[in-house]
């Protein structure tokens, strides 16, 4: 292929302009939030979980408590009544047996009050735990929303310079030849680098110094003939800094 010199340096302002739409691209999908995010997201999950176990938790206690509260209250009425019969009976035989109902309804009056105490102690540990859990889901959630925020914003910012540089990459893709832009992008579509300088003998698209035989070759190239790295297979574009 030949396309005038003048033409293949305008694929260098190309390149340069497609290099920062590729770079403004992997700024989009690689936000520095993003990853924070993810972490804030699993944690949050961990804390739902813990706080949904931890509430079940409470829950139990608390119905625990309804219990031996309902217990205490059986055992107390009939604490009430035998001590109402006992009062009301001159049986030596009744008096015995009434005693007997009520040292053991004490007993147990008393067993239950130390397992409400116990209960209770359980569900204000827990209470504090679930406060605690409580604590770090609103934290979570707080970093949350400002990381989210800020994400959002850059985001923003980015897809606006990304507009500017699609525009101004398209604006100097309008200004050469369809054949050689053709080729231009058939390469950087294959290959990831479309043209490179030849700078010193060194092409930029490879970073990689040129052979003696590939040198004699592109110098025997006219200035219109189009060449391509033999490394990278990008157009090499020759200017006055090419060493040639």
């Amino acid at each position: 292929m030949k396309a005038p010199a003048a033409e293949q340096l305008k694929l260098l302002d190309l390149q340069a302009a497609d290099n920062q739409v590729a770079q403004l691209e992997h700024s989009l999908r690689t936000l520095p939030q993003e990853k924070r995010l993810a972490e804030l997201q699993r944690d949050s999950a961990a804390a739902r979980a813990e706080y949904a176990s931890v509430s079940g938790e409470l829950e139990s206690a608390q119905n625990e408590i309804g219990r031996v509260e309902a217990d205490i209250h059986t055992v107390t009425a009939r604490e009430k009544r035998d001590n109402e019969r006992l009062q009301a009976t001159s049986s030596s035989k009744d008096i015995q047996g009434l005693e007997r109902e009520l040292e053991s309804l004490r007993v147990r009056r008393l067993n239950l009050e130390d397992t409400e105490f116990a209960v209770m102690e359980r569900v204000e540990e827990i209470e504090v735990r679930l406060a605690a859990i409580t604590a770090r889901r609103d934290d979570i959630a707080t970093e949350e929303r400002m990381l989210a925020g800020a994400r959002d914003e850059q985001r923003q910012r980015i897809l606006k310079q990304l507009e500017i540089a699609r525009s101004a990459r398209d604006a100097v893709a309008g200004g050469i030849v369809p054949e050689l832009l053709a080729l231009y992008q058939k390469l950087r579509e294959r290959y990831g680098v479309g043209a490179a300088l030849l700078q010193r003998r060194v092409s930029l698209g490879s970073n990689v110094e040129l052979t003696g035989t590939d040198l004699a070759a592109i110098r025997a190239a006219a200035p219109d003939d189009v060449v391509l790295d033999p490394e990278s297979t990008c157009i090499l574009v020759r200017t006055d800094e090419s060493g040639l």
